[in-house]
């Protein structure tokens, strides 16, 4: 008789299994108005920390939404936002509900518009929510006027960077990007990025043109920030 044990979903010495999947690979339809490879993309705020939900715009431009719809009759009619098919469009659709843009409730910013009192409890909870993350040292807010560079240099709030013949849009700053490097027991590497020790890339004007059935950008050249030229093992770091 043979016995039986049940499977734990954990391996001899203890990890736990996965199963495999087969990675597929992300890619913008032909056909799509929207050039985010998601319907929204989330981020946090620069000024608050708070999050925010990234979408483009009819005009292809990026705008930042508050993540949760609100009560429409509680919002003016000029911020109401509705996003439709991973397109946010300016004006109401109809229903009980809208987005509004967070720059008109973050608080870290002089509001341009008269808040409802609803709107006004929203920007308070964002405000509190804020102080959290401050005094728990999850989030540092950026001084006001920062000090001038005594050169100037390419810092772009998203850049373009070439690495391995393949481009990536970043989410934040060059100096804000962590390294994505793992070690066997799954650790993120700590490092930025851009490291002292390390090599530096260059910024360079490339061609934007379509290849290889890709989308049609609105300018023919754009600023990426070029590391093909570093080792091999540095752009896989």
């Amino acid at each position: 008789m043979c016995p039986t044990t049940a499977s734990s979903g954990r391996r001899w010495d203890g990890s736990p299994l996965r199963p495999h999947h087969r990675p597929r690979a992300l890619r913008v339809a032909a056909d799509s108005s929207s050039r985010l490879l998601c319907a929204a993309q989330p981020s946090n705020c620069r000024d608050c920390g708070n999050r925010i939900d990234w979408h483009t715009r009819t005009n292809q431009q990026p705008i930042s939404l508050h993540p949760h719809e609100v009560t429409a009759a509680a919002v003016p009619a000029r911020c109401r936002w509705h996003v439709s098919s991973g397109i946010a469009h300016p004006a109401h659709d109809g229903t009980p509900w809208c987005r509004i843009p967070h720059p008109a409730l973050c608080p870290a910013r002089p509001t341009s518009v008269a808040l409802t009192p609803q709107l006004a409890e929203l920007r308070r909870r964002l405000a509190l929510r804020t102080r959290r993350l401050i005094d728990t040292g999850v989030f540092t807010p950026q001084p006001t006027e920062p000090a001038p560079a005594p050169t100037p240099s390419c810092r772009p709030a998203r850049p373009v960077v070439q690495l391995l013949y393949c481009r990536y849009l970043a989410q934040r700053p060059l100096d804000g990007i962590r390294c994505v490097a793992q070690t066997r027991l799954r650790h993120r590497c700590t490092h930025p990025i851009l490291t002292p020790h390390a090599p530096a890339g260059t910024w360079t004007l490339m061609t934007a043109t379509p290849s290889r059935g890709q989308l049609t950008l609105p300018a023919s050249e754009m600023a990426v920030y070029d590391l093909s030229h570093l080792p091999y093992t540095e752009q896989l770091r």
